[in-house]
């Protein structure tokens, strides 16, 4: 079953177009690494996914429901305000830059969505919260607000809010990018750990050690368009594509 199927998206901005006839799925269980230049179309491919951007063209399915479909012009339609909002409740969204609300403690962060959009109680919201702060390493952090985090533990806070909402797939945009190497290697241990029990994830990085050792797939993306995709060892060990090879030659003499 595939939790998530984006077909023929186009999109663009000021008359550039940034995303060219983008096709791909991510079937339940699965973890998908995109990697590729600045300004390939990553970060825009995932705001298309989880409904930050509006698509120009192309199609949006979650668990085989369309969020967004093209009329008979073959403008892209979305659907309705409350589908919509029912939709969002299938993906979580992790940022580089952890988007905590500063003025909340670790907890209200993590319980506020739950409670206010999905109408939980705060004793079970609550509940989730601590059980997914133990999960992260961080029992003792409920308490504490952003500032008082390092990086890597704001990031961890940032999976257990999106892990909270019980999505079917969980999106990261740059995960690592904010953090040094050390706290990278948390951050990779959390996606690891989430890879073992099955979550569908689908992760823009350039971390390609990270890539490797997390993907099921990894997807090259450059100028706007898939360039190739295959297994981490089909694509960063042994790339067909001269394009491919030119950007992971670059980053081994960096």
């Amino acid at each position: 079953m595939n939790v998530l199927e984006i077909s023929n998206l186009k999109k663009s901005f000021d008359g550039r177009e940034v995303l060219k006839d983008i096709s791909l799925s991510v079937k339940e269980g699965e973890v998908v690494a995109i990697i590729g230049p600045s300004g390939s179309g990553k970060s825009t491919l995932l705001r298309c996914a989880t409904l930050l951007e509006t698509m120009d063209g192309g199609s949006l399915s979650y668990l085989g429901e369309n969020a967004a479909a093209p009329d008979a012009s073959g403008k892209t339609v979305y659907r309705d305000a409350a589908k919509l909002r029912e939709i969002r409740s299938k993906f979580g969204l992790v940022f580089q830059n952890f988007n905590l609300f500063p003025h909340y403690s670790v907890m209200k962060n993590i319980t506020d969505a739950p409670i206010t959009v999905q109408k939980k109680s705060k004793a079970e919201a609550e509940d989730t919260a601590r059980s997914l702060l133990a999960k992260m390493g961080l029992s003792d952090r409920a308490d504490a607000y952003p500032y008082q985090l390092s990086g890597g533990e704001q990031q961890r806070v940032s999976i257990a809010r999106a892990l909270a909402m019980g999505p079917k797939i969980l999106f990261f945009d740059e995960p690592t990018s904010a953090l040094d190497p050390e706290l990278t290697g948390e951050i990779l241990h959390v996606i690891q750990a989430l890879a073992k029990e099955n979550m569908t994830m689908l992760i823009v990085t350039h971390e390609m050690a990270f890539a490797r050792s997390v993907a099921d797939r990894v997807i090259f993306m450059a100028g706007g368009v898939i360039v190739e995709e295959g297994t981490a060892e089909q694509v960063i060990d042994d790339p067909q594509n001269e394009r491919t090879r030119a950007f992971l030659a670059k980053l081994t003499r960096e």
